[in-house]
């Protein structure tokens, strides 16, 4: 069993139920590449420096806010703890919702999976559970996770509950603030054509783990080329922008096959994230 993220509890009303957190999120392979000085190979630094003392530690660092220019105020971690205050150990649901209610605009990468913690929490947690299913309803809550508030929404998924944690209002800006597109004129036949061309490209079986990321593969070929010391052949070619044809030709041209996806990809459930081998 994978050791818990976070534990605390989620509060409904007066009912508190003993809860523990694991992250939903399976960290996507990543190829980290280095900065190395040109001449010699070697890994460049980044010290932390006092512009007084010099090079600092980290244990003689603190958090501190600039009120006024060059001017701070010293925040200490026990400060930080007291602000918190019980939130701390407490997700609580503030109100509940329809699904789909919340754009995805909102949506952060921060996703968990709630499990009840110990007994005692596995018939509240069981209810409440089972009581979002029946009635197809999510939760909007508020807690504090790993030292930051958070907007969170909370979902019955099986025999467990997800947490997503979503972004404030205040941190997604609205489209009007870039302005307006310009006029969009709307052909019935052209339409016709587009809705006819979108539908040819449902699937039945849709599953997200048709996709992966094709950077880090074509990234591994270059870096196992390198180190085999074969040559890689690098084209000084830009990538010439498509030609501008007639809409209604390229719509009936793609209907006709000739700009169809051919790329396979295997298959594998969406619905039922992957699991991981543990010890």
């Amino acid at each position: 069993m994978r050791q818990a993220n976070w534990k605390g509890f989620l509060r409904l009303s007066l009912v508190s139920v003993p809860v523990r957190a694991f992250s939903a999120n399976n960290p996507a392979e990543e190829i980290h590449l280095h900065q190395l000085h040109r001449d010699c190979n070697r890994r460049i630094r980044y010290a932390k420096m006092c512009p007084i003392h010099g090079e600092v530690n980290q244990s003689d660092i603190v958090s501190g806010y600039e009120y006024e220019k060059g001017q701070y105020v010293i925040i200490e971690k026990e400060e930080l703890v007291q602000v918190r205050g019980e939130r701390e150990r407490a997700i609580q649901i503030e109100t509940v919702t329809a699904p789909g209610s919340i754009d995805p605009l909102y949506f952060t990468d921060k996703s968990y999976y709630l499990f009840p913690d110990g007994k005692a929490g596995e018939k509240p947690f069981g209810l409440l559970r089972q009581a979002l299913a029946d009635e197809r309803l999510e939760a909007i809550a508020q807690g504090v996770l790993y030292g930051r508030e958070e907007l969170l929404l909370i979902r019955p998924q099986g025999d467990v509950l997800t947490v997503t944690a979503l972004k404030y209002p205040a941190e997604v800006t609205a489209a009007e603030e870039f302005g307006r597109p310009p006029e969009q004129v709307v052909k019935k036949a052209e339409l016709t054509l587009t809705k006819t061309l979108l539908k040819s490209f449902a699937k039945d079986d849709f599953s997200l783990g048709d996709f992966s990321d094709r950077y880090i593969g074509e990234l591994k070929e270059l870096i196992e080329a390198k180190i085999a010391g074969r040559e890689v052949i690098v084209s000084e070619d830009k990538p010439e922008r498509p030609p501008t044809i007639n809409l209604m030709d390229a719509l009936k041209r793609s209907l006709a096959g000739q700009d169809q996806p051919q790329r396979k990809r295997r298959t594998k459930s969406a619905s039922a994230p992957r699991r991981r081998k543990t010890g």
